[in-house]
């Protein structure tokens, strides 16, 4: 952090001075995350730090920027500078910064670019939203299987400078379909005189390019790659998909489903650069809905207050039995979401997951009724708050406990999958839609527990 402060001095003293070769030269030395920081620290210089730096150091700055602060960077960008950091953008990149902006932007950006460049945006931007096809470039390495080491060196020598990655080439056929993927590992270690196709192992992993993009991170994490072939129906290769791409969108996802879990909708920009208002509206729809959902917690209680007026600790107790469906429900629906993000559990397995959780869900109910118990015995022992009937208003908590916990983990675990089902995003079942709903039915379990077992005893 001192670090970051020194620096953020001395371009800030540079700046002052007028001295643009010093801070090209200093700002070239610096790590481009460090570059990163230091538009973070002083954002209005972020346009002249990209002009300063060096093309090359420019773009890769440029890549890491969240998207807000690249579109704030480029508005104060004159149209020469523009023109080259677009031109010089991977396309994967490209395509990702161009379907952020508007599309008005996007068509005079779009004849900024070379013809070439031109059509790759343009092709690349043409597949679905969010789909692998976004994430694609056409920037790999191809062989064919009769080529010899020697070959496939020398081919590496010429066209290895354009290629996002020369970690893995891939094995594609006169047509373009692809036949798999060889590491440079294997390239590097074999006799010079060998055949691509001796090489092949047909354990190939591809991805579609209508594939959505969750599913390609789930692909990444359980194969280990740095990278995968992208391809169409009919098996043509179209380009590749790196690790750096995916962490991006991994990171996104996670950012959104915290969101969510949290009952609000996910926010497109971050905390500090968006609009109050924009704040509100995205917050205001989930605090609607949980507040019509309490007000039915509200109704329950005004229907059963008559009955249970006369015995004020029963009101007491409401908190103890609530809370625990509402945290039991919570920590399902956190489990079952995650698992489907991993691609443990997939819609055929809600059965499975329905009778762990019945089974997990009475065995903590159980462990919560017996503490329940305990509790009210302890408190009679020393207090005599609950008077001679002490025994049964326990076993009204106790079965209480049981009910509610089991409702708490079914109603949990089972509503990622109807969302799902429904084509909604699982982690719209966040933790205070799953607490409200709980808090209802809980109080409905409880009252009528309260009416079956201390009926003529207490009310």
């Amino acid at each position: 952090m001192e670090e970051l402060e020194m620096q953020v001095v001395h371009v800030e003293q540079l700046i002052e001075e007028g001295n643009l070769v010093a801070l090209e030269d200093f700002l070239n030395e610096l790590n481009i995350s460090d570059v990163e920081e230091l538009i973070d620290e002083l954002p209005e210089h972020g346009a002249l730090f990209l002009e300063t730096l060096n093309l090359k150091r420019a773009v890769n700055v440029f890549r890491i920027l969240d998207f807000p602060t690249q579109e704030r960077i480029f508005k104060k960008l004159p149209a020469t500078k523009v023109r080259e950091i677009i031109n010089e953008m991977p396309p994967d990149d490209r395509t990702s910064f161009f379907g952020e902006l508007k599309g008005d932007v996007v068509k005079r950006l779009i004849i900024m670019l070379s013809p070439e460049e031109r059509k790759e945006a343009l092709s690349l931007l043409g597949y679905p939203e969010d789909s692998v096809g976004r994430l694609m470039t056409p920037d790999y390495i191809t062989v064919k299987a009769h080529w010899s080491i020697t070959r496939i060196l020398d081919h590496i020598r010429r066209y290895g400078s354009a290629s996002e990655t020369i970690d893995v080439l891939y094995v594609i056929d006169s047509e373009g379909k692809l036949i798999d993927d060889i590491r440079i590992k294997d390239i590097l270690l074999a006799d010079p005189e060998t055949r691509v196709g001796e090489l092949i192992d047909n354990r190939l992993i591809s991805l579609n390019a209508n594939d959505p993009q969750e599913e390609a991170v789930t692909v990444f994490r359980m194969n280990n790659r740095v990278a995968l072939p992208v391809v169409d129906e009919q098996g043509i290769m179209l380009g590749i998909v790196t690790i750096d791409d995916i962490l991006w969108v991994a990171n996104e996802e996670y950012t959104e489903d915290m969101q969510r879990f949290g009952g609000t909708e996910a926010l497109d920009e971050p905390y500090l650069d968006v609009s109050i208002l924009h704040l509100v509206k995205k917050r205001a729809g989930w605090l609607i809905v949980l507040f019509l959902g309490q007000l039915l917690t509200a109704t329950v209680i005004e229907h059963f207050e008559t009955q249970v007026a006369s015995v004020v600790f029963l009101f007491a107790l409401m908190p103890l039995i609530i809370s625990s469906g509402g945290n039991s429900g919570s920590q399902a629906s956190t489990l079952v979401i995650q698992a489907m993000a991993l691609g443990e559990v997939t819609l055929v397995d809600w059965w499975r997951v329905m009778k762990r959780e019945i089974i997990s869900g009475t065995i903590l109910g159980v462990i919560l009724g017996v503490l329940g118990f305990i509790r009210i015995a302890t408190w009679q022992f020393f207090t005599d708050n609950y008077g001679e009937h002490w025994a049964l208003v326990a076993l009204v908590v106790s079965l209480s406990l049981v009910g509610v916990v089991l409702l708490g983990s079914l109603t949990g675990s089972m509503l990622p999958f109807i969302l799902r089902r429904l084509g909604a995003d699982p982690a719209s079942s966040s933790a205070p839609f799953v607490s409200t709903l709980v808090d209802v039915t809980g109080l409905l379990i409880y009252f009528t527990f309260i009416t079956l077992i201390l009926s003529g005893v207490l009310l």
